[in-house]
C-alpha cells in the first residue's frame, strides 16, 4: 500500500475522532467553547486528506515543503516536552501541616460544582480533615453562566461536608488561574507562609509555576484526579494555556 493512502485513511480517521470528541466535549457544557479546536482539527485532518488524494504536497516547492516540515518537527517537539512537565506534577500531594491551601476555581453550575471543581474540593477536604490548623483558600469569580461565585459555591461545598467555615477563606474576584493565585497570594506571607495549590492533576504544574512566579516561595502542588474521557481535552487545553501564560510572562 502506497504511503499516500495509508496517509489519507489515517487522516481521514483521526478527522472523525476529532469531530466525534468535539461533540462529546460539547456534550458536557463545561462552559468554554474550546471543543472547537477539535472540530477545527477535524477540518484540518479532512483537508489534509484531499490534500494527499490530489498529490499536492509533490506540487510544493521543495524549500515549502522543508520549512512545512520543520515547523511540524519543531511543533511537535514542544508538545511533547509540554505535555512532558504536566504529566511530571501529575502525582504531587504537598507537604504535611501547609498553612495554606488554595483551591482553584472551575465552573459553578446550578446544582453545584461542576465534575471537575468537585475533585479539587475533595482532595481539598481529605487535605483539611488530616491536617486541622491548614487554612483554606476558595479562588474563583463569577462567570457569565455560572449562578453565583466560584468561591461562594466552593464555600458552601465543603462546609456541608464539615469543614469550619472560620478555616475558609473566600476569593470572588479572579477570572482564571493567574488571577485566582494573585488575588488569593493577599491573604498570605507570600516570604513564610507555606501554601499547597490544589487542582487537577493536568493543572499543577501551571499553577505551582504561577505561584512561584507571583513571588510565593514556599509552595508545592496537591494533585485531584479528572475524569478520564476528557483528559485529552484537557490536557490538549492546558498546553494552550502554558503558551497563553509564556507570552504574558506570566511563568518567566
Amino acid at each position: 500500500m502506497k504511503k499516500e493512502v495509508i496517509g489519507i485513511i489515517l487522516s481521514v480517521l483521526l478527522s472523525v475522532f476529532c469531530f466525534g470528541y468535539c461533540i462529546l466535549i460539547y456534550s458536557i457544557k463545561s462552559g468554554t467553547k474550546f471543543y472547537l479546536i477539535w472540530a477545527a482539527g477535524g477540518s484540518f485532518f479532512l483537508g489534509l486528506a484531499f490534500f494527499l488524494h490530489f498529490h499536492m504536497w509533490a506540487k510544493l516547492p521543495s524549500v515549502l515543503q522543508k520549512i512545512i516540515t520543520i515547523g511540524v518537527i519543531l511543533g511537535v517537539l514542544l508538545f511533547v516536552i509540554v505535555e512532558g512537565l504536566i504529566i511530571s506534577h501529575y502525582n504531587e500531594k504537598g507537604d504535611e501541616n501547609l498553612d495554606y491551601i488554595i483551591v482553584l476555581g472551575a465552573q459553578i453550575k446550578e446544582k453545584g460544582p461542576s465534575a471537575a471543581l468537585k475533585f479539587r474540593l475533595d482532595e481539598a477536604y481529605e487535605y483539611l480533615i488530616e491536617n486541622e490548623n491548614t487554612i483554606c483558600i476558595v479562588s474563583g469569580g463569577q462567570g457569565a453562566n455560572e449562578p453565583c461565585t466560584e468561591a461562594q459555591g466552593m464555600y458552601e461545598y465543603l462546609v456541608k461536608k464539615g469543614i469550619e467555615p472560620e478555616r475558609i477563606i473566600m476569593e470572588d474576584k479572579s477570572t482564571d488561574t493567574s488571577e485566582n493565585i494573585l488575588f488569593s497570594a493577599q491573604f498570605l506571607d507570600k516570604e513564610k507562609d507555606s501554601v499547597g495549590i490544589v487542582t487537577n492533576n493536568f493543572h499543577v504544574f501551571r499553577g505551582v509555576h504561577l505561584a512561584k512566579h507571583l513571588g510565593i516561595e514556599n509552595v508545592c502542588g496537591i494533585s485531584a484526579r479528572s475524569n478520564v474521557y476528557f483528559q485529552l481535552n484537557n490536557m490538549v487545553r492546558e498546553f494552550f494555556g502554558i503558551m497563553k501564560d509564556l507570552v504574558c510572562g506570566n511563568l518567566i
